[in-house]
């Protein structure tokens, strides 16, 4: 994972090689499997699944490949067993590391979260240790040059909507909302055929971390691209200020 603007330094984020597609595809079959098993395979009735192909879709994820993966889905619903569990714990330089995972085996993936940390010389924590540094928010990305609204016209679809806040940065708008309304701003920017560059429920911190000495910086990075690597991580949030 590169670094990343302002704005978008909620979450640790691979460039968009081909080892990373291959791994946000596999985290969305994943996921597809879940909401399946959950709602069943039509997403007009699973609004969760009608999500996470609304996500796939965003990632340009094949359709033959989504529908594959649902039509799988349901024939294997018995013997989906993916969990979600989350982990907490701090990086060198006091920075706070939250990290999502979705397995079907805990042992192997909390063996591998701890594993990233202790290479990284950080350390897992209790739940909560650092969870409390972060607010839970919705995030929208748009990026400019899929949107022909003006920041005013986009302002007000959004603010209606139950929005809190958008923030406009040179390339992209940035909207955030309060987890509840996420559902509902979304829904109101698919409505009017804006394109998400994405839309996620996310972990956001109140305060970031600057560091500056070298080492540090690279155990930092090297827990980050650890946790990038497993399979089972969905997602990696952290507070450092890596601008």
């Amino acid at each position: 994972m590169s670094g990343h603007s302002k704005f978008a330094n909620i979450k640790h984020k691979k460039e968009k090689n081909d080892a990373a597609k291959g791994k946000i595809f596999t985290i969305i079959g994943r996921e597809i499997a879940v909401a399946v098993k959950e709602g069943g395979a039509d997403p007009a009735n699973n609004f969760k699944l009608a999500k996470v192909i609304a996500k796939a879709k965003a990632n340009n994820m094949p359709n033959e490949t989504i529908e594959r993966g649902i039509k799988k889905a349901a024939g294997d619903v018995g013997n989906v067993n993916f969990q979600y569990n989350t982990y907490e714990g701090y990086g060198p330089g006091g920075i706070a590391i939250i990290v999502d995972t979705l397995t079907d085996n805990q042992n192997r993936t909390a063996a591998n979260v701890r594993s990233a940390f202790t290479k990284g010389n950080g350390s897992i924590g209790t739940q909560g240790c650092v969870s409390f540094m972060f607010d839970r928010k919705g995030q929208i990305i748009i990026d400019k040059e899929d949107c022909d609204l003006s920041a005013d016209d986009l302002m007000m679809i959004v603010l209606d909507a139950g929005a809190e806040d958008i923030k406009e940065e040179e390339d992209s708008f940035e909207i955030l909302t309060a987890e509840e309304d996420f559902d509902a701003v979304e829904k109101a920017l698919r409505d009017e055929g804006i394109e998400l560059a994405s839309a996620e429920v996310t972990m956001i911190p109140q305060n970031y971390v600057k560091v500056t000495d070298e080492t540090v910086m690279k155990q930092i990075r090297r827990i980050l691209d650890l946790l990038d690597d497993d399979d089972d991580v969905q997602a990696v949030y952290h507070n450092w200020d890596e601008d």
